[in-house]
């Protein structure tokens, strides 16, 4: 990521509150970049495919885009004259997130701004399947924002795994670390860096190895795991300038203790990696990522492997288009 110069906002038309838009604007103006409005929508009763399509389906489809185009513009107007250069799009495509990573390839899109699902009952967003397919098959950078203000000072946290060598995340770690930078510069903002490691599961695959006839005390492997995994972290980020004071080797569950250091820190935003196993496989999220991000209490930054590409069967699907 070398420049951020378009950034692309997925629209949500089925609300008024557009946190997503707001949050786009507020880093658009700080990058001097683009801002694209987008809204992607599809009805299969007006798409032809039940019933033999027509031209009174045709233009019922230009209909519902020039309304959806009409309102864009009207979110559009207040940003532009704020100063800053927006354009709009309204789009006939489906499903939802497969629409936005075509659309984001096809323009050139730097980063994809979208926002989560939020649920009262718990006082926290929650990642939409949506949301988990854009994760997985979005090429560019996804900030995906929960409600709540841009801070001025805002602090990433940047979530590394420099121990995970078979996923070889060790170019994906500073990639999460060096676009955290970017944005914290753009943003005046600061950088953080998280990493826990979990000796439970350690000692009790020691315990159960039959090789082992004598079982580590909890306490030396949790020492082991802690210099191997805090020499490793020291020379990412020594490598990358950050701050003793400002690392974060913590024992336990990812799950438990980066929501925890994100809360702690008033973090603004989490920067995560998409892992892979390799080129040829699909990438995943792992069950620590997926029981980790609905949890955060702020807004997540979702960073791929720079060698990954959107699935050839999402990005050349023929699809109607309006």
């Amino acid at each position: 990521m070398d420049k951020i110069s378009r950034v692309l906002c997925v629209v949500d038309p089925t609300t008024s509150e557009q946190h997503a838009v707001d949050r786009a604007a507020w880093i658009t103006a700080r990058a001097g970049a683009t801002l694209e409005l987008f809204i992607c929508t599809y009805n299969e009763y007006l798409s032809g495919i039940r019933y033999y399509d027509s031209p009174s389906l045709e233009a019922a489809r230009k209909e519902v885009l020039e309304g959806y185009r009409r309102r864009l513009e009207g979110i559009a107007g207040p940003l532009r004259e704020s100063g800053l250069n927006v354009v709009t799009k309204a789009l006939w495509d489906h499903p939802l997130h497969e629409g936005v990573v075509r659309y984001a390839a096809a323009t050139g899109a730097d980063l994809v701004v979208k926002d989560t699902h939020y649920h009262s009952s718990i006082a926290r967003a929650l990642l939409s399947n949506t949301d988990w397919q854009l994760i997985r098959n979005c090429a560019v950078p996804l900030w995906l924002v929960k409600p709540g203000p841009m801070a001025e000072e805002p602090v990433f946290v940047s979530a590394v795994d420099p121990m995970n060598e078979h996923d070889k995340p060790a170019a994906l770690d500073d990639e999460i670390i060096c676009v955290s930078k970017k944005f914290a510069k753009i943003c005046g903002g600061d950088v953080h860096v998280f990493h826990a490691y979990d000796p439970r599961l350690a000692a009790a695959s020691a315990t159960t190895n039959a090789y082992l006839p004598v079982s580590l005390p909890y306490y030396e492997i949790d020492k082991d795991m802690r210099e191997r995994h805090g020499k490793r972290l020291n020379e990412i980020t020594t490598f990358h300038g950050i701050k003793d004071d400002h690392t974060y080797l913590v024992s336990g569950r990812t799950e438990d203790e980066l929501p925890e250091l994100a809360s702690k820190l008033d973090a603004t935003v989490v920067v995560m990696g998409a892992v892979a196993r390799n080129r040829l496989q699909r990438l995943f999220v792992g069950a620590t990522a997926e029981r980790t991000m609905d949890r955060l209490p702020c807004d997540l930054l979702v960073i791929k492997p720079d060698w990954f590409h959107t699935p050839e069967e999402i990005l050349h699907k023929n699809e109607k288009a309006a």
